[in-house]
């Protein structure tokens, strides 16, 4: 069985089609926007080390953290100032950008900017948010929640998809496991391929251990590898990675982070099961 072409419709992004047996994408930036400056060198280089390999890239950042597990945590520069970086990523380098939405008022200026919209995991209930964005004519990228089954999923597409906008992304991101945990049930991603549209494994929210610290979330980043290569493994039309260049200064998600240096080793494991899997 191709696990790659699976009948199910590709959701094209600019020049880049996720799904349908075409290439592996890639998904990546910092989790949160430090600043401009940092979110363009990021960008630039994650953009370089994607050229050089032939895969293609869609920046993610995120321009408010709105779900940090303490309010002492930082969030990110805000709409404004967050869209301006964006905006220059997506003019600078020429690459898609990705960021998440968390209230039906921030949609329409989100997506003047960017190309695809995401809906965060603890949010894939909402109705109005879910319906707003599939207006909005962006690409939605529906996390799937930590408290859901693969197949409940079909409700949050449902949402977006009755708007008329069959622009869907579905995000596996792990799933609770008892307290300060979560697990991946692999055999979601053949069951949320089965709804009908593209599937994306976060790879380093799966790493997180939820309020795990005193404050803040822990995580993991030892296991990014084999997770990722299992799942691409079993057919994942993109993988999704938090990255900084020193995560140890990350202003978040800093232990479930990818070391920008080991991103390119990664990539070249990743392209080589792809190879022999499509093979």
């Amino acid at each position: 069985m191709d696990i790659y072409n699976t009948g199910v419709p590709g959701v094209q992004i600019g020049d880049i089609c996720i799904g349908n047996g075409a290439p592996l994408v890639l998904i990546a930036g910092p989790c949160v926007i430090e600043s401009e400056a940092h979110a363009l060198s990021l960008a630039g280089a994650i953009a370089a080390i994607a050229e050089r390999l032939d895969v293609p890239f869609i920046f993610k950042a995120s321009f408010d953290k709105a779900n940090r597990t303490s309010s002492q945590s930082f969030r990110g520069p805000g709409l404004d100032s967050g869209l301006t970086t964006l905006a220059e990523v997506k003019r600078t380098l020429g690459v898609p950008v990705l960021t998440d939405v968390h209230e039906t008022r921030q949609i329409k200026a989100v997506a003047e900017v960017v190309d695809v919209l995401q809906i965060p995991a603890f949010l894939s209930r909402q109705t109005d948010l879910l319906r707003t964005a599939g207006c909005s004519g962006r690409v939605v990228n529906l996390k799937k929640g930590q408290f859901l089954a693969p197949g409940d999923m079909r409700h949050a597409i449902d949402k977006v998809t009755e708007t008329g906008n069959s622009q869907v992304l579905v995000t596996e991101r792990g799933v609770s496991f008892g307290y300060h945990n979560l697990v991946v049930d692999f055999r979601s991603f053949p069951q949320l391929k089965a709804l009908g549209t593209p599937v994306v494994f976060d790879v380093t929210h799966s790493l997180q251990l939820p309020g795990g610290g005193d404050g803040v979330t822990t995580g993991e980043a030892k296991y990014i590898e084999p997770l990722a290569a299992a799942a691409v493994a079993t057919g994942v039309d993109a993988v999704f990675l938090e990255i900084h260049e020193d995560p140890t200064r990350a202003k978040s998600d800093a232990q479930n982070a990818l070391r920008l240096d080991l991103l390119q080793p990664l990539l070249e494991h990743l392209l080589r099961i792809s190879a022999a899997v499509r093979a």
